[in-house]
C-alpha cells in the first residue's frame, strides 16, 4: 500500500467530497491541509456555495475540470454512491478517510480499476 499511497499523493488536482465550513470537521481540516501541501483543491458539498472563498460544487459531475484524486469525507453509505461517480467520470485515485469507507465501497472501487486508499488519514501523510 505505501507505493499506492505515493502515488495518489502525487497528484496535483484533488476534489475534497464532504468540506464543511465548520472548521472543527474533518472536511474542513483535509480541505484545508491539502490547499496547504500545493495542491489544487475543489470543494465538493451540495449544501455549500463557497468555503473561505473558493467555490464550492454540489458533486464532482459538475466541476470545471476532472480531478486527479479524490478525497471522501462523508458517511459509508455516501461514499458508496461517490465510488460509482468516480468510475463514471473515469477518477482513478480514491482516498477514503477513515471512518467514510465501507467494505462495499473499497471493493466497488478496486473493481472498476480506482486506486483505494482507506485505513490512512490523508492529514498525516501530507502533513510535511
Amino acid at each position: 500500500m505505501p507505493s499506492d499511497i505515493d502515488q495518489v499523493l502525487s497528484q496535483k488536482t484533488w476534489a475534497v467530497v464532504g468540506v464543511s465550513n465548520n472548521t472543527t470537521k474533518y472536511g474542513y481540516k483535509v480541505f484545508n491541509q491539502l490547499k496547504k501541501a500545493g495542491y489544487s483543491v475543489f470543494a465538493i458539498n451540495p449544501g455549500l456555495e463557497s468555503i473561505d472563498g473558493d467555490s464550492c460544487y454540489p458533486s464532482l459531475a459538475a466541476l470545471p475540470k476532472k480531478p486527479d484524486a479524490v478525497s471522501i469525507v462523508v458517511p459509508p453509505k455516501i461514499t458508496e454512491q461517490i465510488i460509482s461517480e468516480c468510475a463514471s467520470l473515469g477518477i482513478l485515485n480514491v482516498w477514503m478517510q477513515p471512518g467514510s469507507e465501507s467494505k462495499t465501497a473499497i471493493q466497488a472501487g478496486e473493481k472498476q480499476g480506482i486506486t483505494v486508499i482507506h485505513n490512512h488519514c490523508v492529514l498525516i501523510h501530507t502533513r510535511k
